[in-house]
C-alpha cells in the first residue's frame, strides 16, 4: 500500500471560493470540497476593491476546520482570477485592498498608452490581447491619479502571490499569473521594464518570475499554531485559474483544442510557443502562460453570460428555470433558425439581455422568438456556432492538427451544448471534467511532491480518475 498524500486546493473565483482535498493513494486520487466562502467586490470612494483579509480569514477557518478534524494537508495550493494585485510596503505591511478589475478607472486608459507604445508594438512585445483591465493598463492608471499604495509599494503582488505571501510571509510571482498582465516580455518571460519605462511605471516593484512548482514557504508560526497544524509547504500552482484548469485537461496528446466553459468561454491551444503575428494581432488572441513553460494561445468568448442574463429577464417576469429544464427546452426547439454573434458589443453588458437579442435578429433580418425556449436555442445553436469559428481559426494558427475539442468547466455537464458544438465544429467533442480548477491545483502540488512526472503523467491519471463523455459530429 502506497503512502497516502493530501493536497489542498484552494480556488478562488470573483464571487465565491472553495477549498478542496485531494487524497492521493496507490497511484490514484479523489477529491471532496471541504470549505466554501463567499467573495466579492466592495465599492468605496468611487473605487473597487477585492476584501482580501476577508478571504485570507477565510482559508484560516478552513485550515482550523481541519485541524480539528486531525487532517493535515501535504502542501497548500492556491488559483484565483488574473490581472488584479496589491501592494506590499518594505517593512511588509499590505497596503490596503487590491483593486478590481471591474473598477472604472481604466475606461479609456489603453488608448491614452497607445499613445506612447502603440498597440502593436504592445501586443508585439507581451503578445496579450488588449483589454482595458489588463494589469499594465491599471498600473499606468493609478500611476496617473497618484494612487498612493502604488507610490509607498515595495513589491506587487498578484491575487494568488499576494494570499500566498498573507499565509507564508513569503514573496514570488509565478509565472501564469503574471502572463496575463500585459507586462511580460514573450521571449525572456519575466517583466518588460523598458516597456514600462517609456509609460512612466515603477518597475523596481516587480519581482522576477518563477515557474509552477516552485515552493515559496511554509505556513507562518501563529497561523499553524492556532489551526492546530504543523507549518505545512504553501507552492506555487499555476496560480491563474484557467492555467490550472487547462493543465487538467485529460488529453493523451497534444491534437486537442480547449474550450473552458462557464460565464465566459475561454477557447484555445497547448503550444510550445507564443504565436505573435499580424494574424493573432488582428484577431486579438492572447498568449498566456501554461505549465512546462507551455502557452495558452486562446480567444475570450461571450459564453453563458448571455443565458444567465436571460434568465434574469425571466425570473423577473416570474418565470424560473432549472438547467436541465432550458436543455430539453432548448431541444424542444432546435430548428429555430436565428443566430447571433455572442461577441457582439450589444451583448456585453446591456440592460435588458431578451430585448438585446431581440434587437439584434431584426437588424439581422432574422425572426425573433416566440417563446424563451426559442432564446434558450438561439443561444445555445449560436454559441456552437461561433466555437465552430475560433476552431477554425486555431487550424490555421495550430503547428498540429487538431482531432478533438476538449470542455472543462461547469459547461461541460451541458450535453445538449456539447452536442451542438460537436456538430459545429465537425470533431468530437470530449466533455469533462467540471472540477478542472482544483483538480489541476492539486496535481502540481503531486508534481511537486513527486508522485507524477509531467503534464502527460498527471493527464492520464485525471482521464483515469474521472469520467468524461465523447460526442460525435452527427452532421
Amino acid at each position: 500500500m502506497a503512502d497516502t498524500k493530501r493536497f489542498l486546493a484552494f480556488d478562488c473565483g470573483a464571487t465565491s471560493g472553495r477549498a478542496v482535498l485531494a487524497t492521493f493513494s496507490d497511484n490514484a486520487f479523489d477529491m471532496k470540497e471541504v470549505y466554501r466562502f463567499p467573495s466579492g467586490i466592495i465599492q468605496l470612494g468611487g473605487k473597487y476593491y477585492w476584501d482580501v483579509l476577508a478571504i485570507y480569514q477565510h482559508f484560516c477557518n478552513c485550515l482550523a476546520d481541519l485541524g480539528r478534524q486531525g487532517i493535515v494537508p501535504d502542501s497548500i495550493g492556491i488559483d484565483t482570477w488574473g490581472v488584479d494585485f496589491g501592494f506590499v510596503a518594505e517593512d511588509g505591511s499590505l497596503l490596503g485592498n487590491p483593486r478590481a478589475y471591474r473598477d472604472p478607472y481604466t475606461e479609456g486608459i489603453p488608448e491614452k498608452v497607445f499613445q506612447t507604445v502603440p498597440r502593436e508594438e504592445l501586443y508585439g512585445a507581451t503578445g496579450i490581447q488588449i483589454m482595458n483591465f489588463n494589469s499594465i493598463f491599471q498600473l499606468y492608471a493609478q500611476t496617473q491619479e497618484g494612487f498612493a499604495p502604488l507610490k509607498y509599494a515595495h513589491h506587487i503582488l498578484f491575487m494568488p502571490d499576494l494570499l500566498s505571501y498573507m499565509l507564508t510571509g513569503k514573496q514570488v510571482c509565478e509565472y501564469t499569473i503574471a502572463s496575463t498582465s500585459g507586462m511580460m516580455d514573450q521571449t525572456t518571460r519575466q517583466f518588460n521594464k523598458e516597456l514600462l519605462k517609456k509609460l512612466g511605471v515603477r518597475t523596481d516593484v516587480l519581482l522576477p518570475i518563477v515557474q509552477p512548482g516552485e515552493v515559496i514557504g511554509t505556513l507562518r508560526k501563529e497561523i499553524a499554531e492556532a489551526c492546530g497544524l504543523p507549518q505545512i509547504p504553501v507552492i506555487a500552482v499555476a496560480g491563474h485559474d484557467t492555467a490550472s484548469a487547462i493543465a487538467a485537461v485529460p488529453a493523451d496528446d497534444e491534437h486537442f483544442a480547449y474550450l473552458s466553459s462557464g460565464t465566459w468561454s475561454l477557447m484555445g491551444i497547448e503550444t510550445p510557443a507564443p504565436i505573435i503575428n499580424a494574424d493573432s494581432t488582428r484577431l486579438n488572441f492572447t498568449n498566456e502562460g501554461g505549465i512546462d513553460g507551455t502557452t495558452r494561445f486562446l480567444k475570450n468568448i461571450t459564453g453563458m453570460w448571455l443565458l444567465e442574463q436571460s434568465r434574469k429577464v425571466w425570473e423577473a417576469e416570474g418565470r424560473t428555470y432549472k438547467y436541465s429544464e432550458m436543455e430539453a427546452m432548448a431541444q424542444a426547439e432546435a430548428d429555430f433558425p436565428g443566430r447571433i454573434n455572442p461577441d457582439d458589443p450589444s451583448f456585453a453588458a446591456p440592460a435588458n439581455m431578451v430585448r438585446a437579442i431581440d434587437d439584434y435578429l431584426q437588424k439581422s433580418g432574422q425572426p425573433v422568438p416566440k417563446n424563451d425556449a426559442q432564446y434558450i436555442s438561439c443561444i445555445y445553436h449560436s454559441l456552437a456556432q461561433r466555437y465552430g469559428e475560433i476552431v477554425e481559426m486555431l487550424q490555421g494558427f495550430a503547428p498540429f492538427k487538431i482531432e478533438k475539442l476538449h470542455v472543462i468547466g461547469g459547461g461541460s455537464a451541458n450535453d445538449t451544448m456539447s452536442q451542438w458544438t460537436a456538430d459545429a465544429i465537425g470533431m468530437p467533442v470530449v466533455a469533462g471534467p467540471m472540477e478542472a480548477t482544483a483538480i489541476g491545483n492539486v496535481m502540481l502540488q503531486a508534481r511537486t511532491a513527486g508522485l507524477v512526472k509531467d503534464r502527460w503523467a498527471m493527464r492520464r491519471m485525471i482521464a483515469k480518475a474521472f469520467a468524461v463523455k465523447t460526442f460525435y459530429p452527427k452532421h
